[in-house]
């Protein structure tokens, strides 16, 4: 890795210019250009104030990858598309990270920002405190800007000296003081000094041309997404997606459409899974890698067969949300372990309709956490089971998940430790509440879980303080308040205006029949319904709560 330093002022023309050793790109992978017009001028403020600016990463290559130029003129409307390059073989450098810090210098010395391009106040530079603006810069409509606002950009590329520019300035302005003319001059040096003449941008250099072994394309897909990893969250087959597939543009375009689909209710889909579940898909093993996109067949397949893929991927989401409650990202710990349905209804799209306890596999999966970690190879067990029998059976799969060394069993304790607002608690109730055939209401697409015993209620029981003797510290703590023992889910009718709010169990249940008792798992014993008697309410429900769940403790499955 070699470190290099430029000036501010050659670095920008090293921008989109082929003629300067192959010049800086982006690779398509970058995220769009997010900063405000604040940010570029507390970005110059801070160059002009000589605090340092980040060391850049790029990657020096011949490899055809699918890159962009830097946007010059910039608006909110830009399309990435328009300043897409053709893959091409030349030299040229991608810049892995250091992306905004780039596209804000080229942006305010070669071109615009809505319109607008960036000024300096050259009278501006007063001692001020760390976080305050010292030089103040500012994008202005030409035309419509006086003195002392100077065009920064014609300050830093004038070919003028230092001097004759302090003239020109002075003559303009023939009533400025001898303070103003100082400061102008100060600012002038500090303009050239930092601009100009010092190398103040180091970019570490990946050289993949002098010498092609020292970083392969996997080295570079793992630096950048280290690079990257406090920002943007990349995955590895975001970037190989890139840069390694052809036509990208359109592929991209149905990526996009396919995660907004499958995202519009409050999923979070990435393509980092629709890129591992197309690879499974076509029989090409869950894990990927560079290999499996230049061994001539990966990239083309997925364009090729994207309509039956993205079916496929579809159908399971349907399924999870139109057969579970299970309907948005708060109540998914984990998706890997839909790829082997995924897989499932690609192959044997005819035999979907009839695969039985489908909500079974995937609460039973998610609850005991049988896919977490790195499931790839188990991804590949479940698909070679799938084939060899030619079916979905959930036992046949939980076997094959069992034999690979992962867990498929809940303990008491795992089951009556889920608290209100945990992901899991979704989960059993999925399988608690589906026997009930009871719908819940949803509240931005959630079930609506509620405290039997209020926590306003709860909270209000209050115990001696031993240093005081004041009853000035509450009884029942958060973990307390909130165990699965006190949870249970009600209709928006329930939980709405003039439901149950505070109402205490010994009047909400007074007037419910045994069926509604039933449901919920409510120990018929009332006089275990005062607030006087939580502690053994608590008691008594999760023995009910056990019973119900007691075959999934006892491994039946």
């Amino acid at each position: 890795m070699k470190n290099q330093k430029e000036t501010i002022r050659k670095i920008v023309t090293y921008l989109n210019n082929e003629e300067a050793s192959g010049g800086f790109w982006l690779p398509n992978i970058q995220r769009p250009f997010v900063w405000r017009e604040e940010q570029i001028e507390r970005l110059f403020d801070s160059i002009m104030r000589k605090y340092p600016i980040s060391t850049l990463l790029v990657w020096k290559t011949k490899s055809k990858i699918k890159h962009r130029k830097f946007i010059d003129n910039y608006k909110a409307s830009v399309r990435l598309t328009d300043y897409y390059v053709p893959e091409n073989d030349k030299a040229k450098l991608l810049v892995l990270d250091g992306q905004q810090r780039l596209q804000s210098l080229f942006i305010g010395l070669k071109g615009s920002y809505e319109g607008k391009e960036l000024y300096l106040d050259i009278l501006s530079g007063e001692l001020v405190a760390p976080e305050d603006i010292r030089f103040r810069f500012k994008f202005f409509e030409a035309g419509k800007v006086s003195f002392p606002w100077f065009k920064f950009k014609e300050l830093v590329f004038t070919n003028d000296r230092k001097s004759e520019l302090l003239r020109r300035i002075e003559v303009s302005n023939s009533m400025l003081s001898t303070e103003q003319k100082r400061k102008i001059e100060d600012n002038l040096d500090q303009i050239f000094h930092v601009f100009r003449e010092e190398d103040v941008v180091v970019y570490q250099e990946l050289d993949s041309i002098d010498d092609p072994t020292a970083y392969t394309e996997n080295d570079v897909v793992e630096i950048f997404i280290r690079a990257n990893d406090g920002g943007t969250k990349l995955g590895k087959s975001d970037l190989l997606f890139s840069l390694l597939t052809s036509s990208w543009e359109d592929a991209e375009e149905k990526m996009e459409d396919l995660l907004d689909d499958l995202n519009c209710t409050g999923y979070e889909f990435t393509r980092d899974f629709i890129l591992k579940a197309c690879l499974t898909m076509l029989g090409k093993g869950a894990r990927y890698d560079v290999a499996k996109f230049r061994d001539g067949t990966t990239k083309e397949s997925i364009i090729e067969n994207w309509t039956k893929l993205s079916s496929a991927i579809r159908d399971v989401k349907d399924f999870l949300y139109g057969k579970t409650f299970i309907r948005t990202d708060k109540a998914l710990p984990s998706y890997l372990g839909l790829i082997p349905l995924i897989y499932f209804r690609y192959t044997f799209a005819d035999k979907w309709s009839t695969v039985k306890d489908i909500d079974t596999y995937i609460l039973r999966t998610l609850l005991t956490g049988s896919f977490s970690g790195t499931p790839d190879n188990l991804i590949d067990k479940c698909t070679k089971h799938i084939d060899e029998f030619k079916s979905f059976d959930v036992k046949e799969i939980f076997g094959v998940i069992r034999a690979d060394g992962r867990n498929l069993d809940l303990t008491a304790e795992t089951i009556v430790s889920r608290s209100y607002g945990s992901k899991d608690i979704h989960l059993l109730f999925n399988i608690w509440y589906n026997q009930f055939n009871y719908i819940p209401a949803y509240v931005n697409s959630l079930p609506q879980v509620d405290h039997i015993f209020p926590r306003s209620q709860l909270e209000s029981v209050k115990i001696e303080n031993p240093e005081t003797g004041k009853l000035n510290i509450q009884r029942y703590k958060a973990k307390q308040r909130d165990q699965m023992g006190n949870c249970m889910l009600l209709t928006a009718v329930e939980n709405g205006a003039g439901g149950k709010t505070d109402i205490l169990p010994e009047l909400w249940f007074a007037n419910k029949n045994d069926d509604y008792l039933n449901m919920h798992l409510i120990p018929k014993d009332r006089n275990i319904w005062k607030l006087e008697n939580y502690e053994q309410f608590i008691t008594a429900r999760c023995e009910l709560i056990l019973t119900k769940f007691n075959y999934m403790i006892q491994k039946e499955l």
